[in-house]
C-alpha cells in the first residue's frame, strides 16, 4: 500500500488510524532517513492508541515506553547500534512478550530478530514537506491499515 503524504497532517492522520486499530502484541517496523518522519508517525500512533505521553526519539536511550489504556508501547531506535548482538537476547525476550506493541526504527539492524508478522512502514522523503509512505503487512494485520485508504 502506498500513501502520498503532502502535509504533516496527512502523516499524523495515518499514524492515528494505525494507533486506534492496535490491539496489543503487534510489531511495527519504521524506517526512513534521518528527518524522514519516523518520530512524527510514532507520536501519532501513540496518540491514536490513547496515550497522552510525550513522545520523542529514543536515539540516545535506545528505548522509551509509553502507556496506552490497554497496553504499553515500546519505542526503540537502534540508529546508534551497528550490531545488536550485544542486546539480542534481551530484545528477543521483549519481542516474545505478546502484551507489548513494539515500534522499531532502523529495522535493518534487527532483521534477524523481528518477527515476520509485522507492519513495515517505509517513509521516503520526496520533498521538504512531502513523503511517500509504503506499508507492507501480512494479511492477518490488515486491520491496522484498513481505514487508512
Amino acid at each position: 500500500m502506498q500513501i502520498e503524504s503532502t502535509a504533516l497532517e496527512i502523516t499524523e492522520k495515518v499514524g492515528e488510524i494505525i494507533g486506534r486499530a492496535l490491539k496489543g502484541g503487534e510489531y511495527i517496523e519504521l524506517s526512513s532517513d534521518i528527518g524522514g518522519g519516523k518520530t512524527t508517525l510514532t507520536r501519532s500512533i501513540v496518540r491514536g492508541a490513547g496515550s497522552a505521553d510525550h513522545v520523542s526519539s529514543p536515539t540516545f536511550t535506545i528505548c522509551k515506553t509509553y502507556k496506552a489504556p490497554k497496553f504499553e508501547i515500546r519505542h526503540f531506535d537502534f540508529y546508534r547500534l551497528d550490531d545488536v548482538s550485544l542486546i539480542k537476547y534481551e530484545l528477543q525476550d521483549i519481542i516474545d512478550d505478546p502484551s507489548l506493541v513494539i515500534i522499531t526504527e532502523w529495522g535493518g539492524v534487527v532483521e534477524g530478530v523481528m518477527p515476520d508478522r509485522r507492519l513495515s512502514v517505509q517513509i521516503e522523503r520526496t520533498s521538504e514537506t512531502s513523503r511517500q509512505i509504503s506499508l507492507k503487512y501480512p494479511v492477518e494485520l490488515k486491520y491496522l491499515v484498513e481505514q487508512v485508504c
